[in-house]
């Protein structure tokens, strides 16, 4: 368990060096000899987790997934909502998460599929519509794949005007109000009012999901000690 303990470390060490690099010169210019440095490890140690620069962009893209999953709330539509949230949340905090919608920006970044992580969000943000809409959730003019896609558009715009004109401080803010805005035009008259789409409820959402993080992690590093 200890082994397999400092292999995630190390795995995630040579992530978040990867990232911070990639954030700094872009995909191009970036040399794994600059990630080794910044990582502290051996080139041994860093093929054995990634076996290309291209592996760890992709590893770097992967961090804007959830590593712990939300729970299902009564209307479906909350989860949307929830997801824009945390991510939100995720962004204002996370480095890796950060890096990782950057280099999904970074038209620099030749061979790498950026494609993944867009159609990722999109195919998340259709799951979640095609159950509501089963549950009789949408208004009845909604078509998922094309709302699944603006949805998903009007977010990644949001999230770099906050980034570009405070550093993301008020992302929270601003998908408040992309909800509130957005909802409407998607859920039936009666649901609304029962969706939380406030700021006050984001970071309550925000503050939940660190706690939980915390208490995951205090967990597992118990369990390594043993």
């Amino acid at each position: 368990m200890a082994q397999q303990a400092r292999a995630i470390k190390t795995r995630q060490a040579i992530l978040q060096s990867a990232a911070a690099v990639f954030a700094e010169r872009g995909y191009e210019r970036t040399t794994i000899g600059e990630i080794l440095v910044r990582a502290g490890v051996t080139k041994g140690a860093l093929y054995f987790h990634f076996a290309s620069k291209e592996d760890l962009a992709l590893g770097v893209l992967d961090a804007q997934m959830l590593d712990i999953p939300l729970p299902p709330q009564a209307i479906k539509l909350q989860e949307l909502a929830d997801q824009a949230f945390l991510l939100a949340h995720r962004l204002q905090r996370d480095a890796l998460v950060r890096a990782s919608v950057a280099l999904a920006l970074d038209s620099g970044a030749t061979g790498v599929d950026r494609v993944a992580p867009f159609q990722a969000w999109i195919d998340q943000v259709s799951e979640i519509l095609m159950v509501s809409k089963a549950r009789g959730e949408l208004l009845v003019h909604v078509d998922v794949t094309d709302t699944a896609s603006l949805f998903s558009g009007a977010f990644s715009g949001v999230q770099a005007m906050s980034q570009i004109l405070c550093d993301r401080k008020d992302l929270i803010h601003r998908v408040s109000v992309l909800l509130q805005h957005f909802m409407p035009s998607i859920c039936t008259p009666a649901l609304l009012t029962g969706l939380g789409l406030t700021e006050e409820y984001g970071r309550k959402l925000g503050a939940d999901y660190d706690a939980e993080w915390q208490r995951r992690n205090a967990a597992n590093s118990g369990e390594t000690e043993d």
